[in-house]
């Protein structure tokens, strides 16, 4: 019996030691964790990223990462609408070009949302491509002409839009995003981040529920 006491009393000995050495080894590698270099999260954000909305000085930073083909930025496309009306003001709200391999022609619609963009009109054709997002997704082939159209549409210089949608360097502002977006870990649309940070959406009002956070603290 006494020896039994004494084992008993060994055992929980032993439990409050290792306790011990492993809350210890806890804080010294959260300690020795090196802290992301200050400014790290507006990698998120490039100095030409697109702005749609412009917050206050302790506006909350929303950047999304989209496929304008994707049907899953289609079917967001309301909500961040809704959302940034909701809080606007709190919120600077930043898009960026991901176009995915598997869309034929959401290289074409960034390319048409840049080259607006280089007529100061990006957010006209954002909201235009999302809207007939349903006539032009899913070709077997690019259709550059259904792109052309949105643009006469808007009413863009078509000359400049020709040139611009022809320039090298449209794309390689479409793909600079690509590439600071897989670099951040992103592989599908859309991909939000507040703050530099990723949102995990499993339903619908996670994004808003994230922003709500990150606005009221």
């Amino acid at each position: 019996m006494k020896t039994s006491v004494k084992a008993t009393l060994i055992a929980i000995a032993v439990a409050v030691v290792l306790l011990i050495v492993g809350i210890v080894y806890a804080i010294t590698q959260r300690a020795n964790t090196p802290e992301p270099p200050e400014g790290e999260q507006q990698q998120t954000v490039s100095t030409d990223s697109h702005v749609l909305d412009e917050g206050g000085a302790d506006a909350v930073t929303v950047v999304e990462f989209l496929d304008f083909e994707c049907e899953a930025c289609g079917a967001f496309y309301p909500i961040v609408e809704d959302l940034r009306a909701t809080y606007e003001g709190d919120i600077t709200y930043v898009v960026r070009y991901f176009p995915l391999p598997g869309h034929v022609n959401s290289t074409q619609a960034a390319l048409a949302a840049e080259a607006a963009a280089q007529q100061d009109r990006f957010e006209d054709m954002y909201h235009a491509l999302f809207e007939t997002q349903t006539e032009w997704a899913h070709s077997d082939v690019e259709t550059p002409a259904a792109f052309r159209s949105i643009a006469e549409d808007l009413g863009l210089d078509m000359a400049a839009y020709d040139a611009a949608i022809a320039d090298p360097a449209t794309l390689e502002r479409v793909q600079a995003d690509k590439a600071d977006g897989e670099k951040l870990g992103v592989s599908s649309t859309p991909s939000f981040f507040i703050d530099g940070v990723q949102v995990e959406l499993q339903e619908w009002d996670d994004l808003e529920q994230a922003i709500d956070t990150a606005v009221n603290g």
